[in-house]
């Protein structure tokens, strides 16, 4: 990461902060009364020093001593009235900070990376592991937040305590102020450069990170394949590599960090030394009319100096870290978004379905769809059968727009999808997936997912014709059932029928069926089966299969082999030409026999 990508970013955080604007100035202006209110107590401290130094050494010569107890009062109550308003004022920054930032900068942000992963394409979603995705939203946001927060601290306060002490000693004793300001130059660079170092470590945790919760994600979610296959060990193997990785750049990052504070600490103990020699040969000698209570006040000062002092260093290394996470959220919020054309409105609802001269390749090398022909009239039954890796699933993708084609058009009911709101598009389709996809809730909340204003009576029968409903009433709450947040407690062919419920009561005029009856049993699969033959009536059905028995009754059976239809008709014509589609059926019936 280089100094200007590292500039624009500081940058573009700036621009973020703008809502928030009005809000940073309040919490600014109550910090520098706080500022103000801890720089005025070492006066009041000299002037008490002084006070009592003088009635001492006043009855030490013999002479009568006259304490002015009324003013040593009054200096007293304005020392406590200024050391409680200075802490009263910073724990109103913080109550301000902590509301503001939590509410509105990181909720913002959070809100703008949630709806950006709505607006991504399916081909980032794919290539992008849900952990990755899940940190840059969790733990780099917070990131941000956190620096954000401690802006006010660490810019406004530190620096302007910093500056204030300097104006302020020097007023008091420029000899004494420079012995406490020599080493202050020299301590800020080295603490930056030392920072800027630990600027690559940090990128490195982000990056391990994000690694580690996609691959806990992972396990987790995999977690009875991998017990079924012995892979415990594997995974926290791989585990522990990334923690190691994660551990090693963290540990060298945090040592340069860490060197900071010792560098600002030894240039304060050395101006400590300095005001003490200084400061006692001045008093014992009367040089330049420096007074006990002036040491005071320099000690008190010179201990406050190292406050900002470290605020700052610690604001360079965090800045550091800062840059890293905010790299990752702004890189994912900058990812180009799916084109979204509004010229036409949805489709009539007929089920014309047509591809024309269709070029679509995953990767630019390795072309897989080429110059694909197809059309599919209203109400038509089209199977899509061919080997694993064939391209049948892509040319569903297509038609979803879930990926975009790279040459030719495809159109429903003769619009061009690509003219079209996807949402619009979508709006004609149901979709049973191979993959069932269920949310914790309610079985009655998942049926009625794909239409929310359905009524229970609806929904009822979406689950009778989909054979689940004597299931549902099996269960202790029936319908109220909450499917938990793994869906473990229902099998995975209940899974599967839920979602043909699903697709049943949305009711829209193309249907696509991805294996939809591959994990149920025999007896369901030819309920079902007969179910669906009466729900496709009348409307357009896309059907890719793996076990072709579940086709023969389709209108047109399209088999698909390396992004090209190389046969083409129903199963019993298909059967007669003995080629690629025959080879394939007799294969099964042979596995089967």
């Amino acid at each position: 990461m280089n100094k200007k990508s590292s500039k624009a970013t500081i940058l573009r955080i700036l621009k973020d902060t703008k809502p928030i604007a009005g809000w940073l100035a309040v919490s600014a202006l109550i910090s520098l009364i706080s500022v103000a209110l801890a720089l005025a107590t070492p006066e009041i401290l000299k002037s008490l020093s002084d006070r009592l130094y003088a009635y001492w050494d006043t009855a030490r010569t013999g002479a009568k001593a006259v304490f002015d107890n009324a003013a040593f009062r009054k200096e007293s109550v304005w020392l406590a009235a200024a050391y409680a308003g200075s802490s009263l004022a910073s724990v109103f920054e913080m109550l301000i900070m902590n509301n503001v930032v939590s509410k509105h900068f990181t909720c913002a942000i959070r809100i703008r990376m949630s709806d950006k992963v709505r607006r991504l394409p399916v081909r980032y979603i794919d290539h992008t592991p849900n952990g990755e995705i899940i940190s840059h939203m969790t733990d780099d946001v917070s990131m941000l937040g956190t620096t954000v927060h401690n802006f006010i601290d660490t810019m406004i306060s530190g620096f302007i305590k910093l500056l204030g002490i300097i104006v302020l000693i020097f007023l008091l004793n420029p000899i004494l102020a420079a012995a406490v300001v020599v080493f202050v130059p020299l301590s800020l660079f080295l603490s930056a450069k030392i920072a800027g170092k630990s600027e690559k470590y940090y990128v490195e945790v982000r990056k391990r990170n994000g690694q580690l919760y996609a691959l806990t994600e992972e396990t987790f979610t995999g977690l009875d394949t991998v017990k079924a296959y012995n892979l415990e060990s594997r995974q926290c193997e791989r585990q522990a590599e990334l923690c190691g990785q994660m551990r090693d750049a963290a540990r060298k990052g945090n040592f340069l960090a860490a060197i900071v504070q010792p560098i600002v600490a030894l240039s304060n103990n050395i101006a400590y030394i300095a005001i003490c020699i200084l400061g006692g040969l001045f008093v014992a000698n009367n040089l330049f009319g420096v007074s006990v209570g002036t040491i005071v006040a320099f000690i008190l000062y010179a201990r406050m100096f190292a406050g900002p002092l470290e605020s700052i260093a610690q604001g360079f290394s965090m800045l550091q870290h800062t840059i890293a996470s905010a790299e990752r959220v702004y890189r994912m919020l900058d990812e180009e978004e799916m084109t979204e054309a509004t010229e036409e409105s949805a489709p009539k609802g007929e089920g014309n379905v047509d591809f024309e001269n269709v070029d679509f390749s995953y990767d630019p090398k390795q072309p897989l769809i080429e110059g694909l022909n197809v059309h599919v009239r209203a109400g038509e039954k089209v199977a899509i059968v061919g080997p694993t890796g064939g391209g049948k699933t892509t040319i569903v993708n297509l038609l979803m727009r879930f990926y975009d084609v790279d040459g030719g058009h495809i159109y429903v009911d003769g619009k061009d999808v690509y003219r079209m709101p996807r949402a619009a598009l979508r709006s004609v389709f149901s979709m049973v997936l191979q993959d069932t996809w269920l949310f914790s809730g309610t079985i009655y909340d998942n049926i009625a997912y794909g239409r929310p204003d359905a009524t229970e009576e609806e929904v009822i029968e979406a689950a009778k014709r989909a054979h689940v409903d004597r299931f549902i009433r099996s269960l202790p709450d029936g319908y109220q059932t909450v499917i938990n947040e793994e869906t473990t407690n229902i099998s995975g062919g209940q899974k599967q029928l839920l979602t043909i419920a699903r697709a049943y009561l949305a009711n829209r005029p193309i249907l696509i069926l991805d294996e939809a009856t591959s994990n149920v049993d025999t007896r369901t699969e030819i309920l079902i089966q007969r179910t669906m033959d009466d729900l496709m009536k009348g409307r357009t059905s896309f059907v890719i299969a793996h076990r072709l028995s579940t086709i023969v009754d389709a209108d047109t059976i399209l088999v698909v082999n390396h992004g090209h239809i190389v046969e083409q008709g129903t199963h019993k014509e298909l059967l007669e030409q003995n080629g690629f589609y025959a080879e394939i059926y007799r294969s099964q019936y042979e596995l089967l026999n």
